[in-house]
């Protein structure tokens, strides 16, 4: 099929970093008959906020990793290649370049705020609205809704054994995250400083060793400054004391508006 001819749905955002709802909202995405392809666009710069936590060519990585094996799901660097924030309307203009038609995908929490977006007027008269949700969020009918399934269980005994296994084993500076009221997908971020690099490694094998077959690693992205471990509902950030000055991870989860638990 010629690419003018196809409908492409556009499946953007920060993914900082992608994880596994993410994931559920690309396969719920396959299964419409009426998409020939999905674009996972990552941004250079989120435009509602000032900083991001992991870097654009890391994201990209990590998104590439994620959807290597997914057939007709595409990552696009556009919006990073830009190296400054870039509106939607923008990268829409982009694609309708090459495709007949755009499905533009977006979280039900992002609703309230659409009315902010750059030229949103414009911008609705250009693609078609597709509105993952997950739960009960009242979708407008001229919005196409994409229902999402996840299977995400409590999380409260798994934090307390989480951050077990990293205090035995001389974790630092241990901080979790609770985000279940804010508009993430993931529950709850876990960040830990290591001694340096080896220890890392070490702190990484430890939880594998110490929460399997309990947990299932759904992926790991691994460097000896900094280990990202995605559990589903929980993202787990071991970092070396450099890396976690460097990137102030705190001040990003502090834009989400949550102030961490110290242990």
């Amino acid at each position: 099929m010629h690419k003018k001819s196809q409908t492409v749905a556009l499946f953007g955002g920060s993914f900082d970093p992608p994880h596994l709802g993410h994931e559920a909202v690309v396969k719920a995405l396959r299964s419409e008959s009426e998409i020939d392809k999905i674009i996972i666009m990552p941004t250079f710069l989120n435009p509602f906020k000032s900083s991001s936590f992991a870097p654009p060519k890391k994201r990209l990585k990590w998104l590439k990793e994620i959807f290597s094996t997914f057939k007709d799901v595409y990552i696009d660097s556009f919006e990073v290649q830009k190296h400054e924030k870039v509106p939607t309307i923008t990268t829409v203009k982009y694609l309708l370049e090459s495709y007949q038609s755009v499905y533009l995908v977006i979280g039900a929490d992002n609703l309230k705020d659409l009315k902010k977006w750059y030229k949103v007027d414009e911008l609705v008269k250009m693609v078609t609205f597709v509105v993952a949700s997950r739960d009960e969020i009242y979708v407008p009918k001229e919005f196409k809704t994409l229902l999402v399934k996840e299977d995400i269980s409590s999380t409260t005994l798994r934090i307390e054994k989480i951050t077990e296994v990293l205090d035995k084993n001389k974790a630092e500076a241990i901080e979790v995250f609770d985000l279940r009221e804010k508009n993430y997908f993931v529950d709850y971020a876990i960040i830990a400083s290591s001694l340096g690099t080896k220890h890392t490694t070490a702190l990484l094998d430890h939880l594998k060793t110490g929460l399997k077959p309990a947990e299932n690693f759904n992926n790991v992205d691994e460097s000896g400054d900094w280990v990202v471990i995605d559990l589903g509902d929980v993202l787990i950030h071991i970092m070396t004391p450099e890396y976690r000055i460097k990137y102030d991870m705190e001040t990003f989860l502090s834009e989400l508006g949550q102030e961490p638990t110290s242990l």
